[in-house]
């Protein structure tokens, strides 16, 4: 999910379509948030390790290295998809294939269905890094973990949670509403840290009770990925909003509320 498709209104619907289109384009919209959704959920659960019947310390026994190496490519997939297909000049080139308004449900849809490849091919790595066996210390970190998740939610919430996921452009699509322009804003989490839903991630991944070699290098390389995502978003925004970005960076921290931007 990118920083800059979270605070900028960049798509605008093409309303010179057929009716027929933009009803499909709208179950395609909805479709395409539905599979995210699940996928969310089953993620919450794949991580910290609840209810689902595959989780990150779970499924198929594999030698140490191959198990490192599989689980690599699967991250290395999602990063390139999720990265890639955010910029600016690969939707300029894509949207010459897909239509504008079902252009963020279909880089939803492709996100989810790379996690979802992610959960079902994932090798555990059972080695124990740390277990903590404090009952109290570890349900305070299980808790940690759950708020990491909600901060990610409300993050979206906050900046718009249906045109971060494709259902706003569809919906206006089908009434044929016009997005409003770009405008950059910084409502509430945003005026503490520049990205709260990064921060919900990195907290949800790393306030683990029993960290695992397989949960620390999940928790290792998307860590690593946030960094590198946050960079590439980043300078979108900035050839964006020009000074108006640039003085936000100088003004806001990038994850640690409160603490001064360098």
């Amino acid at each position: 999910m990118t920083q800059i498709d979270h605070q900028v209104h960049s798509l605008h619907p093409d309303v010179s379509g057929s009716r027929v289109f933009k009803f499909i384009a709208f179950l395609y919209g909805i479709a395409a948030y539905l599979v995210f959704f699940v996928t969310i959920v089953y993620a919450i659960g794949f991580v910290m390790g609840l209810v689902v019947p595959k989780t990150i310390d779970t499924g198929t026994d594999t030698p140490t290295a191959e198990a490192v190496i599989i689980n690599l490519l699967l991250m290395t997939l999602f990063a390139v998809q999720h990265s890639v297909m955010a910029r600016q000049r690969f939707k300029a080139w894509w949207t010459r294939f897909v239509p504008k308004p079902v252009e963020r449900s279909t880089y939803v849809l492709f996100a989810s269905l790379s996690l979802l490849l992610l959960f079902w091919q994932w090798r555990p790595l059972p080695s124990v890094i740390w277990d903590v066996a404090d009952p109290d210390l570890a349900v305070t970190l299980v808790t940690l973990s759950f708020a990491g998740w909600v901060l990610v939610f409300i993050s979206t919430f906050i900046i718009n949670h249906f045109e971060l996921f494709g259902l706003h452009q569809v919906t206006n699509h089908l009434v044929g509403k016009e997005a409003a322009p770009p405008r950059f804003k910084t409502p509430l989490l945003y005026k503490f840290v520049r990205h709260p839903i990064y921060l919900g991630f990195i907290i949800a991944f790393w306030a683990a009770p029993t960290m695992t070699a397989g949960h620390l290098l999940f928790a290792a390389v998307t860590t690593a990925y946030i960094f590198v995502g946050i960079a590439l978003e980043e300078h979108d925004l900035v050839d964006l909003f020009g000074d108006e970005y640039r003085q936000y960076k100088q003004r806001v921290s990038m994850l640690i509320p409160w603490r001064r931007s360098v």
